[in-house]
C-alpha cells in the first residue's frame, strides 16, 4: 500500500520558516515527480511546487519563487519544502504528491495520483 506522510507543519509567525517533508512508503518514486500544493479554507488545491525524478528541474508558483525550496532525497523516498520568509498568506494544509508517469514535471494537480493527508501550516502576522 502506497503512503504518503507528510510532517513539519506548525504555527509560525511572518518571517520564519518551516521545513515540510513527505515520506513515501510501498514503492519507490525515484523515476517519478513529486509536487507540493496547498490549499487555504474555502479555495483550491494549488501547486506551490515540484521537482523532477532526479532533482535538476524545478517548477515554483509565483508566489513560492525566491522564498520556497523543494528538494528530494532518492535513498530515503522522501522530498522536503523549505519555506523561509512566511507570510500569513502562505496558511495552508500542504500536501504531498507523487505522479505515476515516470520522467514528466507535472505542474496540475490532475497530473498526481498519490496524495498525502496533508499538514497545517499556519503564519500569523
Amino acid at each position: 500500500q502506497v503512503q504518503l506522510v507528510e510532517s513539519g507543519g506548525g504555527l509560525v509567525q511572518a518571517g520564519e520558516s518551516l521545513r515540510l517533508s513527505c515520506a513515501a512508503s510501498g514503492r519507490s518514486f525515484h523515476t517519478n515527480a513529486m509536487g507540493w500544493f496547498r490549499q487555504a479554507p474555502g479555495k483550491e488545491r494549488d501547486i506551490v511546487a515540484a521537482i523532477n525524478w532526479n532533482g535538476n528541474r524545478s517548477f515554483y508558483t509565483d508566489s513560492a519563487k525566491g522564498r520556497f525550496t523543494i528538494s528530494r532525497d532518492n535513498a530515503k523516498n522522501t522530498v522536503y519544502l523549505q519555506m523561509n520568509s512566511l507570510k500569513p498568506e502562505d496558511t495552508a494544509v500542504y500536501y504531498c504528491a507523487a505522479d505515476l508517469y515516470a520522467g514528466r514535471l507535472g505542474v496540475r494537480r490532475q497530473d498526481y495520483d498519490y496524495w498525502g493527508q496533508g499538514t497545517q501550516v499556519t503564519v500569523s502576522s
